[in-house]
């Protein structure tokens, strides 16, 4: 009893949003004129949205707090805004570290869709497609089951004040635990235990890649004021226990999508049965969207692998040629690597426009939904689940098929 005693209050001492505020200040941000006095009076109080009466069970967004300056004057800017919500973030703050806000910028887009979309097809089209497989595995698993878990637990996002909201983007999801610090522990971890051995790199190269990229994910959204110190030492924790999991069956799965005859209608099958499953856990939010989003892309990839199994199209480096190195890296292989990024991104633009275009409309009339105001459409299940899950399913095919056919069809393979 006295050990659950001593838990409970470091649980409750690490999700203190005023250990949050604290590491904004040593950090150099500060709020708005009047923040000073706003944190006094939350001092010891449940959430607050704007600074004003506590928060409802779902954290409808806690005031936001754009930008950064350096002194002496302050840098008024509005952060990126989520189109399916409605919070402006129109608060200004002010930091004496531009440098520092840049960083943990940097740091919260490596768990955003702008850094998925670059860095998964550039490993599978320049890289190790073998590798570019197994990552996307772990990854899927990690981000729909700390989605889930998110809607399981309901825990808020830190009140605001004290904290300061550098970032609205995912201000209406819940905060326990932080996927961002799942997937900046889980791709690290992974990338270094699936390509030592199979890549020649010296081993504390790939620690020090991975402890630094883990830190500066985590590191960052506690500076963001989008997670508590617990959110974050929970993904932490919980991303290691998934890999732990997944790691040793990761070949197993791999093999399957690739060889088993009826792969591709399981695959779809159970991924949009988690999709529906994890749509009833709890009110709209924009987590819905994208654990939608995330299983639709796995679905893609792995169809597309399987697509790419059964006509030959061999993607995966020869096995006469292992180990890899970056040693044979010329202008001209940069120089092609960058050729097929760009046309390949290109094309994966122009699938999830053009299928976002279709299936919205689409899915409206099938179940007879106005679609005269898209945001409210897409808060029905019955429109984001189909939405989310065929575009993005089919960005994953065309990240796993179309692209490298049509690298091959016009010499880049």
């Amino acid at each position: 009893m006295a050990l659950c005693r001593r838990l409970t209050r470091l649980a409750a001492h690490l999700q203190d949003p005023r250990k949050v505020a604290a590491f904004q200040r040593l950090c150099g941000v500060e709020g708005p004129s009047g923040w000073a006095d706003a944190e006094q009076r939350a001092g010891g109080r449940g959430s607050v949205v704007n600074g004003g009466p506590p928060a409802a069970e779902h954290p409808a967004g806690n005031g936001t707090v754009p930008g950064g300056a350096g002194p002496p004057q302050r840098w008024r800017r509005r952060p990126r805004r989520n189109s399916l919500t409605e919070e402006d973030g129109s608060q200004e703050f002010s930091t004496r570290s531009r440098f520092l806000y840049y960083l943990f910028s940097l740091g919260t887009e490596l768990g955003n869709e702008l850094f998925y979309i670059l860095f998964f097809p550039f490993c599978i089209w320049n890289l190790d497609a073998w590798l570019g497989r197994r990552l996307i595995i772990i990854w899927v698993w990690v981000m729909y089951l700390g989605q889930c878990t998110k809607d399981v637990i309901r825990w808020p996002r830190p009140a605001s004040p004290p904290v300061v909201k550098l970032e609205v983007f995912y201000n209406s999801e819940y905060s326990m635990p932080s996927t961002h610090a799942m997937s900046g522990t889980a791709i690290p971890l992974a990338l270094l235990l699936l390509s030592y051995g199979r890549w020649q790199y010296p081993l504390m190269f790939g620690l020090i890649l991975a402890f630094c990229w883990c830190s500066l994910v985590c590191c960052s959204r506690i500076y963001m004021g989008m997670h508590s110190i617990l959110d974050v030492i929970a993904g932490f924790l919980y991303a290691i226990l998934i890999l732990v999991v997944f790691h040793p069956v990761v070949d197993l799965i791999d093999n399957f999508n690739l060889t088993y005859k009826y792969a591709p209608l399981i695959i779809i099958s159970l991924h949009l049965a988690l999709g529906i499953f994890s749509f009833t856990l709890d009110t709209w939010s924009t987590s819905r969207g994208d654990t939608a989003q995330i299983l639709g892309c796995g679905a893609g990839v792995a169809c597309g692998s399987h697509i790419n199994y059964m006509m030959g199209l061999k993607l995966d480096p020869p096995p006469d040629t292992l180990p890899l190195s970056l040693s044979s890296l010329t202008v001209t292989v940069f120089g092609k690597a960058i050729l097929r990024l760009l046309i390949g991104v290109i094309v994966l633009l122009l699938t999830k426009v053009a299928m976002k275009k279709a299936t919205i409309p689409l899915a409206c009339k099938i179940f007879r939904i106005p679609h005269d105001d898209v945001r409210k459409a897409r808060q029905r299940m019955e429109v984001e689940l189909p939405y989310r899950y065929i575009t993005y399913g089919m960005v994953g095919f065309s990240l796993m098929f179309i692209v490298p056919s049509l690298f091959h069809f016009i010499g880049l393979s």
